[in-house]
């Protein structure tokens, strides 16, 4: 009855109105979904990796040094090479090529690892895997934004955290079980290039049924289309507190074996749970986004505050209790703060904002772990009055943003 009367009072017209709308919700949908089923392959492929890297390059010959420093080299080169990789997609529209280019980067190298026969070359193919997702990132979550505007800017991003988290608790498992039966590192990544041409045919259909990406989205902000105004930049320095107060599990892990808090055989299963903990957080979060705006990131960047003295300070409950709180950040760091990005900037800056996004929250992360890695060696009372306090100030940074900001 309803839809009758709106037919007759609007000329017709209403009824495809609502039709077509319903359509280009489904599209932007589906193009969500797809971007997740790429991302949880994807995370499959160099999660599974990346879990036994190191072992692999200690029986290369690496030393303990060698090990640390590929490692951190490798995720500074990520993240600092992210503002370069969203301007040339900018620049160029060419969203697709530059995703593309870098997940073919990213993922090809990981099973290439099983033909390295000395530590200086797996070193390098772990520096290339890192690389290319440098390149595809940004450009990634550009196109992903474009869906987002339709389908919620929150829920979209929450929905491909979820889906990646799949991957990375599958993929680790997966690697276990061939280690459980065969002992074989180079087996192990041999059979990692099952889920990367998953993720790379899973791209390719995307490409193939979205080439224009940027048409999903309707609307953009209302802002400088030249540049970001000082609001952002504002909400970057916020990010910035919460990535360098925010404790790095391999850290965690070595409090846990270094004091035994934490039984040996609890550490990677506090980590699976942190895990699920982020991907189911990241979904709560993503609907109270789109309902509430920033205000849950200001929530959201008070809860895990308390997780570093748990950990640092407290036993195995305390240890658990943390775990849980580390999960709980990571979700709204991989969910809403991303969203929160794409509503601040305009389209065709899209790519560049969340490269610079992406290299400030990186660089920021690399500094603080490595300050609370020497502040732990100092004082472990420091180093947890560092963490709380500049994630602390985070919180103020946030509210004058939610008041210039129209969520």
């Amino acid at each position: 009855m309803i839809m009758k009367w709106l037919r007759e009072h609007n000329g017709g017209h209403t009824g495809t109105y609502i039709n077509q709308k319903l359509k280009n919700h489904r599209s932007s949908t589906i193009f969500v979904i797809l971007l997740g089923v790429v991302s949880l392959f994807a995370d499959m492929t160099y999660e599974s990796a990346r879990s036994i890297t190191g072992p692999f390059l200690t029986l290369l010959g690496a030393s303990a040094t060698v090990v640390g420093a590929a490692a951190g080299l490798g995720e500074l080169l990520g993240y600092a090479l992210r503002f370069v990789s969203g301007r040339i997609a900018d620049r160029t529209g060419r969203y697709w090529a530059v995703t593309i280019f870098g997940y073919c980067l990213n993922l090809l190298a990981v099973p290439a690892l099983a033909l390295a026969g000395n530590w200086q070359l797996a070193v390098l193919l772990m520096l290339v895997e890192r690389t290319g997702k440098a390149v595809r990132s940004p450009s990634r979550d550009a196109m992903l934004s474009f869906a987002s505007e339709r389908v919620g800017r929150g829920w979209a991003f929450a929905l491909h955290e979820a889906m990646d988290q799949i991957g990375a608790t599958i993929g680790p498992l997966i690697v276990a079980t061939v280690m459980f039966f065969r002992n074989d590192y180079r087996l192990s990544f041999a059979v990692l290039i099952i889920p990367a041409f998953i993720s790379l045919g899973v791209l390719v259909i995307a490409r193939f049924f979205y080439p224009n990406p940027r048409n999903l989205e309707s609307m953009t902000p209302k802002l400088d289309t030249h540049g970001y105004t000082g609001v952002f930049w504002l909400y970057l320095a916020a990010t910035a507190c919460i990535a360098a107060g925010f404790a790095d599990y391999p850290l965690i892990a070595y409090h846990f074996n270094k004091t035994s808090s934490v039984p040996p055989e609890w550490i990677p299963i506090l980590y699976a749970i942190a895990m699920g903990v982020d991907g189911l957080t990241a979904l709560a979060y993503g609907r109270l986004y789109d309902c509430l705006g920033i205000r849950v990131l200001i929530i959201g960047a008070a809860i895990p505050v308390p997780l570093v003295p748990l950990v640092f300070f407290g036993g195995f409950s305390a240890g658990f209790a943390g775990s849980i709180l580390w999960g709980i950040g990571m979700g709204l760091q991989e969910s809403v703060m991303k969203a929160h990005v794409a509503n601040m900037s305009p389209a065709s800056i899209r790519g560049t904002a969340f490269g610079t996004f992406n290299m400030s929250f990186g660089i920021f992360w690399f500094f603080g772990s490595a300050l609370m890695g020497v502040l732990y060696d100092y004082s472990i009372v420091a180093m947890v009055i560092f963490s709380v306090a500049i994630q602390f100030a985070s919180i103020p940074l946030l509210y004058i943003v939610s008041r210039s900001v129209k969520n």
